[in-house]
């Protein structure tokens, strides 16, 4: 596509109102902490806030390290090796994405917690009268690794598939080991993709309530949380919001060069790379992966059927799903689509026509995904309840929240996509004649059309789980299966939970299944 600047530059004005939209949680921040007293400053000052802090951050970086960690060893061996079944687990790996992390902490909590269903079972046994209690760091690290490795194995698989064979053969030629190999020559391929994924855990981690919460372990947005139910006063919370925006735009930047320095390096694919034989190491292998699928997923779907049938057994109602299910569906479905309507302008402003002000844009994008749930959804109650009374409690206000906190996710799919369009083609129907509208849909939407859809099924999946702006927007009388675990866990009633957590999952299976299914196809497409 030609790069005057008549060209693409109707896409300015609806990417800043995008970007406008977006900003509307941080307006209200600024409103709010512009108001704080000087108790509420006293308040953020306190020594607690730098320990909230350090926990925060340090949560987020273990999780991020154990996640590359198992996400890069579990995508290698699917992709680089003969390990037996390798693409029956290739197609299994992704799916504890589909469990919320508030399902797999209250799961968690009811089988090893003190008291839960396995002391319970070492009791009659083995006459063990309390396990080690499992609230805290290290329940929260693992239950949030397990939930979210599948993350970086996706974006290391399909690096991993359109590997470039010469490149490490060369290495090797050289004198170099395996591990030299790896650290030297298939780690800069890596790098961009691990620098995004790793993003999305370290922001999935910063931002999450659910499972914290559970696991009594306090980060931002438990406290967050707790300070807005616990004072009349909010402009407390309002400043620790703002801190915690700070941190995420900390974790931004690191990305923004980690990504940067790798572009420097760009790499094109070749030779596929060469299946590695494991010879004697394949039952370590199979054992790893099947450990991992055990606690990440079987785990998890046991321990809820478990407490399905014995609900079932006590008597214990289920309560209509349908409603619920519906809401949840319909609500996710529609959020896709806005989403992915509102990412467009942005998206392809940043890779056809980057400059300063489309990297403003895009980054500015970002920061809705920089604050949590529960303040999206109070930002939308107070511009609601203020400015667009008609508005508040509607269907439309919830959509609102679920666009500006999903729409990064929708934007890097499409981004994607749009990378791997050449612009050799856009230029030629240019050359014909063809104003840019006609260009991007003749020739550039239907090749991003697999992408378009994957965006859609992330922000579909991710829509079906998200817990707080859900429970403050809903429209009166509007509930969806995750309000409706949450209010039965919250309660601990562990066995009414289970049958709308396993319709939750079940439903977002669909959409994890479409993202698997593009990310095998875009890696064939690379190798042919």
């Amino acid at each position: 596509m030609s790069s005057s600047p008549a060209r693409g530059a109707w896409l300015y004005l609806p990417a800043a109102l995008v970007a406008l939209a977006m900003s509307l949680p941080l307006l209200y921040l600024v409103v709010r902490a512009s108001a704080a007293g000087r108790s509420a400053w006293n308040w953020l000052l306190r020594a607690q806030t730098l320990q909230i802090m350090g926990q925060s951050v340090g949560l987020a970086l273990a999780v991020m390290l154990a996640a590359l960690i198992l996400g890069v060893l579990l995508a290698w061996l699917v992709s680089r090796t003969d390990l037996p079944g390798r693409s029956i687990w290739s197609a299994l790996l992704p799916l504890p994405l589909v469990i919320p992390s508030y399902v797999g902490a209250y799961l968690f909590v009811s089988f090893f917690a003190p008291r839960g269903l396995l002391q319970n079972l070492l009791e009659g046994w083995l006459g063990i009268e309390r396990l080690p209690s499992v609230y805290g760091f290290w329940g929260a690290w693992l239950v949030l690794t397990l939930m979210t490795y599948p993350y970086i194995f996706l974006a290391a698989r399909a690096v991993f598939s359109r590997g470039d064979r010469s490149q490490e053969e060369a290495a090797r030629s050289l004198g170099c080991s395996p591990l030299e190999t790896f650290w030297r020559v298939t780690l800069p391929q890596l790098r961009p993709a691990l620098a995004a994924s790793s993003l999305l855990v370290g922001l999935y981690v910063l931002r999450d309530f659910g499972a914290v919460s559970i696991l009594r372990f306090t980060t931002f947005t438990r406290a967050i949380y707790l300070q807005y139910q616990s004072s009349i006063d909010r402009s407390a919370a309002a400043l620790l919001s703002l801190v915690l925006i700070l941190v995420t735009v900390g974790f931004l930047i690191a990305e923004q060069r980690i990504r940067r320095s790798a572009a420097e390096n760009p790499h094109t694919a070749v030779h596929p790379a060469e299946v590695i034989r494991l010879g004697g190491w394949q039952v370590a292998a199979l054992g790893v992966v099947f450990l991992i699928l055990l606690f990440g997923l079987i785990f998890p779907t046991g321990v809820l059927f478990y407490w399905l049938i014995r609900g079932l057994l006590a008597g214990e109602r289920i309560a209509n799903w349908l409603g619920p299910l519906l809401g949840s569906v319909s609500s996710a479905g529609l959020a896709a689509m806005v989403t992915v309507v509102f990412a467009f302008p942005v998206s392809v402003l940043s890779v056809r026509r980057s400059n300063w002000l489309s990297q403003i844009l895009e980054r500015w994008s970002y920061i809705g995904y920089a604050v949590p749930g529960i303040v999206v959804a109070l930002a939308l109650v107070f511009f609601g309840a203020n400015f667009v009374p008609g508005l508040y409690q509607t269907l439309f206000m919830l959509l609102f929240a679920y666009v500006i906190l999903f729409l990064p996710q929708a934007m890097g799919s499409i981004q994607s996509s749009l990378r791997m369009v050449q612009r050799s083609l856009e230029e030629a129907a240019a050359s014909l004649g063809e104003n840019p509208l006609r260009v991007f849909q003749r020739v550039t939407l239907p090749l991003i059309t697999p992408g378009v859809a994957s965006a859609a099924a992330v922000v579909f999946l991710t829509t079906m789980k998200e817990l707080p702006a859900t429970l403050l927007l809903a429209p009166t009388g509007f509930s969806t299966l995750a309000t409706q675990v949450w209010g039965a866990v919250s309660e601990a009633y562990f066995a009414r939970a289970a049958a709308p957590a396993l319709i939750l999952i079940l439903a977002s299976s669909i959409s994890m299944f479409l993202i698997n299914h593009h990310a095998t196809l875009s890696g064939s497409s690379q190798r042919q």
